[in-house]
Protein backbone atom coordinates (compact mmCIF):
# COMPACT_ATOMS: atom_id res chain seq x y z
CA UNK A 1 0.00 0.00 0.00
CA UNK A 2 2.88 2.39 0.85
CA UNK A 3 4.62 1.63 -2.45
CA UNK A 4 1.40 2.26 -4.35
CA UNK A 5 0.97 5.59 -2.56
CA UNK A 6 4.55 6.66 -3.42
CA UNK A 7 4.13 5.72 -7.07
CA UNK A 8 0.86 7.61 -7.29
CA UNK A 9 2.42 10.69 -5.68
CA UNK A 10 5.33 10.66 -8.14
CA UNK A 11 2.95 10.24 -11.05
CA UNK A 12 0.81 13.20 -9.99
CA UNK A 13 3.89 15.30 -9.34
CA UNK A 14 5.30 14.46 -12.76
CA UNK A 15 2.09 15.40 -14.50
CA UNK A 16 1.86 18.72 -12.69
CA UNK A 17 5.55 19.43 -13.40
CA UNK A 18 5.00 18.78 -17.10
CA UNK A 19 2.06 21.15 -17.14
CA UNK A 20 4.02 23.92 -15.44
CA UNK A 21 7.04 23.32 -17.67
CA UNK A 22 5.03 23.53 -20.88
CA UNK A 23 3.44 26.71 -19.62
CA UNK A 24 6.90 28.11 -18.94
CA UNK A 25 8.10 27.24 -22.45
CA UNK A 26 5.08 28.93 -23.94
CA UNK A 27 6.25 32.11 -22.25
CA UNK A 28 9.98 31.80 -22.94
CA UNK A 29 10.04 30.58 -26.53
CA UNK A 30 8.29 33.60 -28.12
CA UNK A 31 10.94 35.86 -26.57
CA UNK A 32 13.87 33.75 -27.76
CA UNK A 33 12.75 32.54 -31.19
CA UNK A 34 13.51 35.80 -33.02
CA UNK A 35 16.86 36.67 -31.42
CA UNK A 36 19.64 37.86 -33.65
CA UNK A 37 23.20 38.22 -32.62
CA UNK A 38 23.24 39.17 -28.98
CA UNK A 39 24.05 42.73 -28.19
CA UNK A 40 25.68 43.31 -24.89
CA UNK A 41 25.56 40.70 -22.13
CA UNK A 42 23.89 37.46 -23.23
CA UNK A 43 20.70 36.63 -21.35
CA UNK A 44 21.52 32.89 -21.21
CA UNK A 45 22.60 32.89 -17.57
CA UNK A 46 19.50 34.78 -16.43
CA UNK A 47 17.19 32.50 -18.46
CA UNK A 48 18.90 29.40 -17.14
CA UNK A 49 18.60 30.66 -13.58
CA UNK A 50 14.91 31.42 -13.94
CA UNK A 51 14.35 28.07 -15.64
CA UNK A 52 15.99 26.22 -12.76
CA UNK A 53 13.97 28.20 -10.23
CA UNK A 54 10.77 27.48 -12.11
CA UNK A 55 11.58 23.77 -12.43
CA UNK A 56 12.34 23.50 -8.71
CA UNK A 57 9.12 25.31 -7.82
CA UNK A 58 7.14 23.11 -10.23
CA UNK A 59 8.63 19.97 -8.71
CA UNK A 60 7.76 21.09 -5.17
CA UNK A 61 4.23 22.09 -6.15
CA UNK A 62 3.74 18.83 -8.05
CA UNK A 63 5.07 16.70 -5.21
CA UNK A 64 2.94 18.48 -2.62
CA UNK A 65 -0.16 18.23 -4.80
CA UNK A 66 0.55 14.58 -5.49
CA UNK A 67 0.88 13.83 -1.78
CA UNK A 68 -2.39 15.57 -0.97
CA UNK A 69 -4.28 13.92 -3.82
CA UNK A 70 -2.80 10.51 -3.05
CA UNK A 71 -3.82 10.79 0.58
CA UNK A 72 -7.36 11.78 -0.37
CA UNK A 73 -7.70 8.96 -2.89
CA UNK A 74 -6.03 6.26 -0.78
CA UNK A 75 -7.71 7.16 2.54
CA UNK A 76 -10.80 4.91 1.99
CA UNK A 77 -8.60 2.00 0.91
CA UNK A 78 -6.34 2.53 3.93
CA UNK A 79 -9.42 2.52 6.19
CA UNK A 80 -10.56 -0.80 4.71
CA UNK A 81 -7.08 -2.28 5.12
CA UNK A 82 -6.96 -1.14 8.75
CA UNK A 83 -10.44 -2.55 9.39
CA UNK A 84 -9.41 -5.88 7.83
CA UNK A 85 -6.47 -6.04 10.24
CA UNK A 86 -8.83 -5.37 13.15
CA UNK A 87 -11.10 -8.21 12.02
CA UNK A 88 -8.06 -10.45 11.80
CA UNK A 89 -7.28 -9.60 15.43
CA UNK A 90 -10.81 -10.50 16.55
CA UNK A 91 -12.71 -7.20 16.44
CA UNK A 92 -15.68 -8.26 14.30
CA UNK A 93 -17.80 -5.18 15.10
CA UNK A 94 -15.66 -2.85 12.98
CA UNK A 95 -17.09 -0.95 9.99
CA UNK A 96 -15.64 1.49 7.45
CA UNK A 97 -17.13 4.77 6.16
CA UNK A 98 -18.80 4.66 2.75
CA UNK A 99 -17.09 7.44 0.82
CA UNK A 100 -14.91 8.16 -2.19
CA UNK A 101 -15.54 7.10 -5.74
CA UNK A 102 -18.41 4.83 -6.72
CA UNK A 103 -16.07 1.83 -6.84
CA UNK A 104 -14.69 2.59 -3.37
CA UNK A 105 -18.21 3.03 -2.00
CA UNK A 106 -19.19 -0.38 -3.42
CA UNK A 107 -16.07 -1.88 -1.85
CA UNK A 108 -16.88 -0.28 1.51
CA UNK A 109 -20.49 -1.50 1.46
CA UNK A 110 -19.38 -5.03 0.55
CA UNK A 111 -16.77 -4.96 3.31
CA UNK A 112 -19.31 -3.76 5.89
CA UNK A 113 -21.77 -6.47 4.85
CA UNK A 114 -19.07 -9.12 5.19
CA UNK A 115 -18.02 -7.77 8.59
CA UNK A 116 -21.64 -7.74 9.81
CA UNK A 117 -22.20 -11.33 8.67
CA UNK A 118 -19.02 -12.40 10.45
CA UNK A 119 -20.14 -10.55 13.58
CA UNK A 120 -23.61 -12.11 13.53
CA UNK A 121 -22.10 -15.54 12.92
CA UNK A 122 -19.83 -15.10 15.91
CA UNK A 123 -22.80 -14.09 18.08
CA UNK A 124 -24.69 -17.20 16.94
CA UNK A 125 -21.64 -19.36 17.65
CA UNK A 126 -21.23 -17.96 21.15
CA UNK A 127 -24.93 -18.34 21.93
CA UNK A 128 -24.84 -21.90 20.64
CA UNK A 129 -21.87 -22.77 22.82
CA UNK A 130 -23.61 -21.25 25.84
CA UNK A 131 -26.79 -23.19 25.04
CA UNK A 132 -24.91 -26.46 24.61
CA UNK A 133 -23.05 -25.90 27.87
CA UNK A 134 -26.31 -25.19 29.68
CA UNK A 135 -28.07 -28.20 28.17
CA UNK A 136 -25.24 -30.57 29.10
CA UNK A 137 -24.75 -29.23 32.62
CA UNK A 138 -28.01 -30.53 34.15
CA UNK A 139 -27.87 -34.21 33.09
CA UNK A 140 -24.14 -34.36 33.76
CA UNK A 141 -24.67 -32.93 37.25
CA UNK A 142 -27.35 -35.55 37.94
CA UNK A 143 -25.06 -38.35 36.75
CA UNK A 144 -22.10 -37.06 38.72
CA UNK A 145 -24.09 -36.58 41.91
CA UNK A 146 -25.69 -40.03 41.89
CA UNK A 147 -22.49 -41.81 40.93
CA UNK A 148 -20.54 -39.99 43.67
CA UNK A 149 -23.11 -41.09 46.23
CA UNK A 150 -22.79 -44.66 44.97
CA UNK A 151 -18.98 -44.53 45.10
CA UNK A 152 -19.07 -43.19 48.67
CA UNK A 153 -21.45 -46.06 49.52
CA UNK A 154 -23.75 -43.64 51.28
CA UNK A 155 -26.84 -44.78 49.42
CA UNK A 156 -26.98 -47.87 47.20
CA UNK A 157 -28.46 -47.35 43.75
CA UNK A 158 -31.83 -49.05 43.47
CA UNK A 159 -33.70 -49.82 40.27
CA UNK A 160 -35.43 -46.44 40.18
CA UNK A 161 -32.14 -44.53 40.55
CA UNK A 162 -30.51 -46.59 37.84
CA UNK A 163 -33.46 -45.99 35.53
CA UNK A 164 -33.19 -42.26 36.22
CA UNK A 165 -29.49 -42.27 35.38
CA UNK A 166 -30.20 -44.24 32.23
CA UNK A 167 -32.77 -41.62 31.24
CA UNK A 168 -30.17 -38.88 31.66
CA UNK A 169 -27.68 -40.74 29.47
CA UNK A 170 -30.36 -41.19 26.79
CA UNK A 171 -31.07 -37.46 26.93
CA UNK A 172 -27.38 -36.71 26.41
CA UNK A 173 -27.26 -39.17 23.51
CA UNK A 174 -30.29 -37.55 21.86
CA UNK A 175 -28.79 -34.11 22.37
CA UNK A 176 -25.47 -35.05 20.76
CA UNK A 177 -27.25 -36.81 17.89
CA UNK A 178 -29.57 -33.86 17.28
CA UNK A 179 -26.67 -31.41 17.34
CA UNK A 180 -24.81 -33.43 14.73
CA UNK A 181 -27.83 -33.77 12.46
CA UNK A 182 -28.74 -30.10 12.79
CA UNK A 183 -25.21 -28.99 11.92
CA UNK A 184 -25.23 -31.18 8.80
CA UNK A 185 -28.73 -30.10 7.78
CA UNK A 186 -28.07 -26.37 8.19
CA UNK A 187 -24.92 -26.67 6.07
CA UNK A 188 -26.84 -28.76 3.49
CA UNK A 189 -24.45 -31.67 4.06
CA UNK A 190 -26.99 -34.05 5.58
CA UNK A 191 -27.24 -36.93 3.09
CA UNK A 192 -30.68 -37.37 1.54
CA UNK A 193 -31.73 -40.67 -0.01
CA UNK A 194 -34.60 -39.49 -2.20
CA UNK A 195 -37.22 -41.75 -3.69
CA UNK A 196 -40.80 -41.42 -4.89
CA UNK A 197 -42.81 -41.68 -1.66
CA UNK A 198 -46.47 -41.58 -0.63
CA UNK A 199 -46.65 -38.96 2.13
CA UNK A 200 -49.99 -40.34 3.35
CA UNK A 201 -48.29 -43.65 4.15
CA UNK A 202 -45.66 -41.85 6.22
CA UNK A 203 -48.37 -39.97 8.12
CA UNK A 204 -50.29 -43.18 8.84
CA UNK A 205 -47.17 -45.01 10.02
CA UNK A 206 -46.18 -42.12 12.29
CA UNK A 207 -49.63 -41.90 13.84
CA UNK A 208 -49.65 -45.64 14.52
CA UNK A 209 -46.19 -45.50 16.09
CA UNK A 210 -47.15 -42.64 18.41
CA UNK A 211 -50.59 -43.91 19.40
CA UNK A 212 -49.29 -45.57 22.63
CA UNK A 213 -47.63 -42.28 23.67
CA UNK A 214 -50.82 -40.36 22.91
CA UNK A 215 -52.95 -42.86 24.85
CA UNK A 216 -50.64 -42.55 27.84
CA UNK A 217 -50.94 -38.74 27.72
CA UNK A 218 -54.73 -38.89 27.26
CA UNK A 219 -54.55 -37.09 23.90
CA UNK A 220 -56.51 -38.11 20.78
CA UNK A 221 -54.54 -38.54 17.55
CA UNK A 222 -56.64 -38.00 14.42
CA UNK A 223 -56.04 -37.27 10.74
CA UNK A 224 -57.76 -35.60 7.78
CA UNK A 225 -55.89 -36.83 4.72
CA UNK A 226 -56.61 -36.16 1.05
CA UNK A 227 -55.31 -38.04 -1.96
CA UNK A 228 -51.73 -36.85 -2.62
CA UNK A 229 -49.28 -37.31 -5.46
CA UNK A 230 -46.06 -39.13 -4.70
CA UNK A 231 -43.16 -36.91 -3.66
CA UNK A 232 -39.44 -37.04 -4.50
CA UNK A 233 -38.23 -37.02 -0.87
CA UNK A 234 -36.12 -38.86 1.66
CA UNK A 235 -38.79 -40.88 3.53
CA UNK A 236 -36.56 -41.35 6.58
CA UNK A 237 -35.99 -37.61 7.01
CA UNK A 238 -39.62 -36.65 6.36
CA UNK A 239 -40.67 -39.31 8.87
CA UNK A 240 -38.28 -37.57 11.29
CA UNK A 241 -40.05 -34.27 10.56
CA UNK A 242 -43.42 -35.86 11.30
CA UNK A 243 -42.15 -37.51 14.47
CA UNK A 244 -40.63 -34.28 15.80
CA UNK A 245 -43.75 -32.24 15.11
CA UNK A 246 -46.15 -34.84 16.51
CA UNK A 247 -44.15 -35.50 19.68
CA UNK A 248 -43.81 -31.75 20.23
CA UNK A 249 -47.57 -31.32 19.84
CA UNK A 250 -48.30 -34.25 22.20
CA UNK A 251 -45.84 -32.91 24.74
CA UNK A 252 -47.67 -29.59 24.98
CA UNK A 253 -51.27 -30.73 24.70
CA UNK A 254 -53.05 -31.35 28.02
CA UNK A 255 -55.01 -34.44 28.99
CA UNK A 256 -58.24 -34.63 27.00
CA UNK A 257 -56.90 -32.57 24.10
CA UNK A 258 -56.27 -33.63 20.53
CA UNK A 259 -53.62 -33.54 17.81
CA UNK A 260 -54.76 -33.68 14.20
CA UNK A 261 -52.75 -34.15 11.01
CA UNK A 262 -54.29 -32.41 7.97
CA UNK A 263 -53.01 -32.57 4.38
CA UNK A 264 -53.89 -30.42 1.36
CA UNK A 265 -52.53 -29.99 -2.15
CA UNK A 266 -52.48 -27.50 -5.02
CA UNK A 267 -50.71 -27.48 -8.38
CA UNK A 268 -47.18 -27.10 -7.00
CA UNK A 269 -47.23 -27.75 -3.27
CA UNK A 270 -48.36 -30.20 -0.61
CA UNK A 271 -49.15 -28.81 2.83
CA UNK A 272 -48.91 -30.89 5.97
CA UNK A 273 -50.50 -29.35 9.07
CA UNK A 274 -50.09 -30.54 12.67
CA UNK A 275 -52.89 -28.96 14.70
CA UNK A 276 -53.02 -29.27 18.48
CA UNK A 277 -55.38 -27.97 21.15
CA UNK A 278 -52.52 -27.26 23.53
CA UNK A 279 -51.05 -24.26 25.24
CA UNK A 280 -50.74 -21.99 22.22
CA UNK A 281 -48.05 -19.41 21.56
CA UNK A 282 -47.68 -15.64 21.65
CA UNK A 283 -46.52 -13.74 18.52
CA UNK A 284 -43.08 -13.35 20.10
CA UNK A 285 -42.81 -17.09 20.67
CA UNK A 286 -43.96 -17.84 17.13
CA UNK A 287 -41.08 -15.75 15.77
CA UNK A 288 -38.53 -17.82 17.67
CA UNK A 289 -40.06 -21.30 17.86
CA UNK A 290 -37.78 -22.81 15.19
CA UNK A 291 -34.56 -21.45 16.68
CA UNK A 292 -32.05 -23.79 18.27
CA UNK A 293 -32.62 -24.37 22.00
CA UNK A 294 -35.53 -21.96 22.10
CA UNK A 295 -37.88 -22.70 25.00
CA UNK A 296 -40.88 -20.62 26.03
CA UNK A 297 -41.46 -20.87 29.76
CA UNK A 298 -44.86 -22.53 29.45
CA UNK A 299 -44.56 -24.43 26.19
CA UNK A 300 -41.03 -25.78 25.98
CA UNK A 301 -39.82 -26.38 29.50
CA UNK A 302 -37.02 -28.86 30.18
CA UNK A 303 -39.39 -30.95 32.23
CA UNK A 304 -41.06 -32.11 29.04
CA UNK A 305 -37.94 -34.03 28.03
CA UNK A 306 -37.07 -32.45 24.69
CA UNK A 307 -33.60 -31.39 23.59
CA UNK A 308 -34.75 -28.00 22.27
CA UNK A 309 -33.52 -28.91 18.78
CA UNK A 310 -36.43 -30.85 17.30
CA UNK A 311 -38.18 -27.93 15.58
CA UNK A 312 -34.89 -26.49 14.33
CA UNK A 313 -34.20 -29.86 12.70
CA UNK A 314 -37.70 -29.81 11.16
CA UNK A 315 -36.94 -26.41 9.62
CA UNK A 316 -33.56 -27.49 8.25
CA UNK A 317 -34.84 -30.74 6.73
CA UNK A 318 -37.87 -29.02 5.18
CA UNK A 319 -35.63 -26.43 3.54
CA UNK A 320 -33.27 -29.14 2.26
CA UNK A 321 -36.28 -30.60 0.42
CA UNK A 322 -37.06 -27.23 -1.17
CA UNK A 323 -39.91 -26.48 1.23
CA UNK A 324 -40.39 -24.61 4.48
CA UNK A 325 -42.16 -24.74 7.83
CA UNK A 326 -44.19 -22.16 9.71
CA UNK A 327 -46.27 -21.93 12.87
CA UNK A 328 -49.47 -20.10 13.74
CA UNK A 329 -51.54 -19.71 16.88
CA UNK A 330 -54.52 -17.67 18.00
CA UNK A 331 -52.71 -17.00 21.27
CA UNK A 332 -52.15 -18.60 24.65
CA UNK A 333 -54.63 -21.35 25.38
CA UNK A 334 -55.81 -21.67 21.78
CA UNK A 335 -53.47 -24.33 20.41
CA UNK A 336 -50.83 -24.20 17.70
CA UNK A 337 -50.63 -25.25 14.06
CA UNK A 338 -47.30 -26.13 12.43
CA UNK A 339 -47.37 -26.28 8.63
CA UNK A 340 -44.78 -28.00 6.47
CA UNK A 341 -44.86 -27.12 2.76
CA UNK A 342 -43.18 -29.52 0.30
CA UNK A 343 -42.88 -29.19 -3.48
CA UNK A 344 -44.57 -31.51 -5.94
CA UNK A 345 -41.52 -31.61 -8.13
CA UNK A 346 -40.10 -33.45 -11.07
CA UNK A 347 -36.38 -33.77 -10.17
CA UNK A 348 -35.45 -32.71 -13.70
CA UNK A 349 -37.51 -29.49 -13.61
CA UNK A 350 -36.77 -26.28 -11.68
CA UNK A 351 -39.36 -25.24 -9.13
CA UNK A 352 -40.66 -21.72 -8.48
CA UNK A 353 -41.70 -20.69 -5.00
CA UNK A 354 -45.29 -19.47 -4.58
CA UNK A 355 -45.59 -15.68 -4.60
CA UNK A 356 -46.53 -15.44 -0.93
CA UNK A 357 -43.48 -17.53 0.06
CA UNK A 358 -41.03 -15.87 -2.30
CA UNK A 359 -41.69 -12.54 -0.57
CA UNK A 360 -40.85 -13.83 2.90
Amino acid sequence: MNRLWVRFSVLIGGVLFAVFFLQFLSIIIPHTAGWEEPRGDPPDAEIASRLLEFMALSALVGLASGIVIARVVSAPVSAIAQAARQIGSGNLAVTVPVCGSEELQDLARTFNKMADELHQGEIVRRNLMNDISHELRTPLAVLEGNLRIALDELTPLDGAAIAHLYGQTRHLTRLVTDLGELALAESHQLPLTRQWTDLSDLVTESLQALTPLADEAGVRLTSQLVSLPRLWIDPLRIRQVLFNLLTNALRHTPFGGSVTVVTSVDELWIRLEIRDTGEGLTPEQLDAIFERFYRADSSRSRGTGGTGLGLAIVKAISEMHGGNVSASSAGKGHGTTCTVTLPINDPAQPLQMPAHQAQT
